[in-house]
């Protein structure tokens, strides 16, 4: 095994946009852990010393009075843009000195340099004075980044430039300045915006993920060194006002607190963490509701399915070939609809019908469409479509798949408590987790993505209670039907205590036929377990109806299946596959 340099007191590290705001406080935490030298860079200018108009003046107002007055009798016009210029340099100047301060306190060494990361020359120049004095440079944090927020229409070719050059082009640099072999440790601070994008930063978020695919690259190159991009989420610092918060909150996105994110990069430093190149920090970003009008719109969406683009297919085979699971094609629906209007959830579908399935056979066609038409907006709460999973034959036969209405809302209502919830333990079967998979033709066919029941709890003529975990797939396993804010595989395995009622009492197999409406309140936790109390409507020779509450321990309801209808079948028409 490769061995990763310690942090240790001869460590340098060259920081850019370490001297202010965040990328300091990391500097500062870091130091405190681990007293070593650090070369702080940054664009703005320290003074030596302060005007005398500005010595112990604190208070914003006074001070940018004082700033006005001193103007005035230079002969100058105290005009807003020239009062808060002299006003930054202050402030920053002050920040810089207190950062430096802050570290040398912990006995670490610190320095600083004015400098901007994109001029390689002033770059080069600077760093080869300073390490003179402090030695080789074996560490770097990349910290610096400007922003110009602004939707892609709107941006210039000098916003792109500003926001991506201190990233792209600051990295490239420092990284020319440093012999590749002499850097231990190599720290980009990138964002969740490079990982997840984000409106109005198109600019900020190639940029970061540009950071990202460097770090792989160079640990790939250098496996000695300790190479890490962080993806950082929003810190609570001066830049996230109140009223910023409350909007994160609304589309929660979670705040890092300074303390917290801080302690995370010298946890990311420690010899333990060297394995991943690429982190993040913090939760995934949910856009703002995009704004809607009146006009109801029609959309289509083709899609060529293939059995090697979705590889949990292979856990999903009846009678000997891959079938695509209703859910899957239900969540094709309900994510279709959420993409159209970001910021909106799917709360329900209602009359989802299987038509005719889709089999990976010879019968599979060339392409797949999506039919989605608006049939209503409501006050820009809520949207309503209805949708269609359809595909043609080459002589232009139009084959119908799956149809449902969707219903997204702004705001998803809090989840309900299920009053009725038993789960007490009547032993009456006693089938513990894959065995509910392994008993031949009368058991459930479902492979590993869609397993699995770990407990039946109790079971009767009108209910059955069963416990369930669902353990995450890898994301090239579920191919074109990833996981969102609906999950298609748990919802699947939410349906499969009805196999086992029908199976126990009737001797009996089924699948899907159509339901009356499936809400969702929460997300079904993916590793952890969860709870399916199944109640019985009907049965009659060739049908079975019933009611699937999907919930947590103490009842609180995920989300529900009303009226699900299953369609019963011979027994030897879902003979599994054993091979």
């Amino acid at each position: 095994m490769t061995q990763i340099a310690q942090l240790s007191p001869s460590s340098v590290f060259v920081v850019s946009g370490g001297a202010k705001g965040i990328t300091a406080q990391c500097t500062i935490k870091l130091a405190q852990h681990q007293p070593c030298k650090f070369i702080l860079l940054g664009r703005s200018e320290i003074l030596e010393t302060e005007p005398d108009f500005a010595q112990d003046c604190f208070e914003e107002s006074v001070l940018k009075k004082r700033i006005m007055e001193n103007l005035l009798t230079q002969g100058e016009k105290p005009i807003p843009m020239s009062v808060q210029k002299v006003y930054n340099q202050i402030i920053s100047s002050r920040e810089i000195k207190k950062t430096l301060s802050s570290i040398q306190q912990t006995g670490a060494q610190a320095e600083y340099i004015s400098v901007d990361v994109t001029d390689i020359v002033a770059l080069q120049e600077k760093l080869a004075t300073t390490v003179k004095r402090l030695g080789a440079i074996t560490g770097i944090i990349h910290g610096a980044g400007n922003l110009a927020d602004k939707l892609i229409e709107k941006k210039t070719e000098q916003d792109f430039e500003k926001v991506y050059n201190a990233k792209v082009k600051g990295l490239e640099n420092l990284l020319s300045c440093i012999p590749p072999n002499q850097i231990q440790h190599l720290v980009l601070f990138s964002s969740v915006t490079g990982f997840y994008g984000n409106i109005g930063q198109t600019d900020y978020a190639i940029a970061n993920e540009i950071l990202n695919k460097s770090a792989h690259l160079m640990k790939q190159s250098y496996p000695q060194s300790h190479v890490v991009a962080i993806n950082w989420g929003g810190w609570d610092s001066g830049m996230v006002t109140p009223e910023l918060k409350k909007a994160f909150a609304e589309r929660g996105i979670d705040i890092i607190p300074v303390e917290v994110g801080t302690q995370m990069l010298v946890n990311e430093l420690h010899s333990a963490h060297h394995a991943t190149a690429q982190v993040v920090i913090g939760n995934s970003i949910v856009p703002p509701p995009t704004p809607i009008d009146s006009e109801l719109k029609s959309y289509q969406i083709r899609r060529r399915l293939t059995l090697e683009d979705n590889p949990f297919l292979l856990d999903h085979v009846i009678a000997g070939y891959p079938v695509l699971p209703a859910t899957c094609a239900m969540s094709w629906m309900m994510n279709a609809c959420e993409e159209i209007y970001p910021g909106y959830r799917v709360f329900s579908c209602r009359e989802f019908k299987v038509l005719k399935g889709i089999t990976f056979n010879h019968t599979l066609a060339n392409e797949h469409i999506l039919e989605l038409q608006e049939l209503s907006k409501i006050d820009s709460q809520e949207i309503e479509f209805k949708t269609t999973i359809l595909s043609k034959t080459p002589e232009g036969k139009t084959h119908y798949h799956f149809s449902a209405f969707i219903k997204l809302l702004r705001k998803i209502p809090a989840s309900p408590i299920y009053d009725a919830v038993d789960l007490t333990e009547d032993k009456i079967i006693i089938n513990t987790g894959k065995s509910f998979y392994q008993n031949g033709e009368s058991s459930l066919f479902h492979g590993p993505a869609f397993q699995q029941i770990t407990k039946v709890l109790n079971i009767s003529s009108e209910k059955i209670a069963a416990e369930c975990l669902w353990t995450v797939i890898k994301d090239w396993q579920q191919g074109q039907f990833p996981v969102h804010w609906v999950n298609p595989y748990t919802t699947d395995l939410s349906t499969q205590p009805l196999w086992i009622w029908l199976n126990h009492f009737h001797q009996e197999v089924c699948l899907p036929g159509q339901l009356n409406k499936y809400e969702q309140f929460a997300s079904i936790p993916c590793n952890e377990s969860f709870y399916v109390s199944c109640e019985i409507k009907a049965k009659t020779d060739t049908s079975l109806t019933a009611d699937l509450i999907i919930h947590n321990l103490q009842g609180q309801i995920y989300s529900r299946i009303l009226g699900a209808k299953a369609i019963i079948l011979p027994m030897q028409s879902l003979r599994r596959n054993r091979s």
